[in-house]
């Protein structure tokens, strides 16, 4: 198999190989570092679709280095916001745990069906993942926004459910799956 090294799959890759660097800033308690990495990593995962998208750069390789990205970027989020936010988001933490055991939910139905991460690359979670890094950037950088927190929590909630449903009704993994409307309307169309 021909590895293409491109721009967006070395960006996915730095994200990859700055997960050990963000746990290390969680575990010795560097909440600037933290910050600083994981900026950089929310940074690079917009930039990596951007530019995989605009000059056609495209591969099953490059989905599936995005999502193991995003999951190891997702862990140290989460992991992050506990160690070093947790007292903001705590009068919130139904809203957020409900969040994560969907997001975790839906990782797991695509390892214990597909044998590996999903990959689908939903247009919900392309949002989801805006919104996501738009509020852990500015947590990490400025504070709290109680309403931006609601909007990235809620979006999450409701494309981590679409995810599901979508692996639950997919016969095979396959990137860029858009939603469950184009997931159905062609099962529709072809079945």
């Amino acid at each position: 198999m021909r590895i293409n090294k491109n721009i967006p799959n070395i960006l996915s890759a730095y994200r990859l190989f700055a997960f050990p660097f963000l746990i290390y800033s969680i575990t010795s308690k560097h909440p600037v570092l933290f910050a600083w990495l994981i900026c950089i990593n929310l940074i690079t995962d917009v930039l990596d679709g951007m530019i995989a998208r605009r000059f056609k750069l495209q591969t099953e390789l490059g989905a599936r280095l995005d999502s193991a990205a995003d999951v190891t970027t997702y862990i140290s989020a989460v992991w992050g916001i506990y160690v070093f936010k947790w007292a903001e988001i705590e009068p919130f933490n139904t809203l957020f745990l409900v969040f994560v055991s969907l997001y975790a939910l839906s990782m797991l139905i695509g390892i214990i069906k597909f044998k590996q991460l999903p990959s689908l690359h939903l247009y919900s979670f392309k949002v989801m993942g805006y919104l996501q890094g738009f509020f852990i950037f500015y947590l990490f950088t400025f504070g709290f926004l109680k309403w931006l927190f609601f909007l990235a929590l809620g979006w999450g909630i409701w494309a981590c459910i679409e995810e599901i449903l979508v692996l639950l009704v997919l016969p095979k993994m396959r990137s860029n799956a858009k939603g469950l409307y184009w997931v159905l309307n062609k099962h529709t169309t072809n079945g």
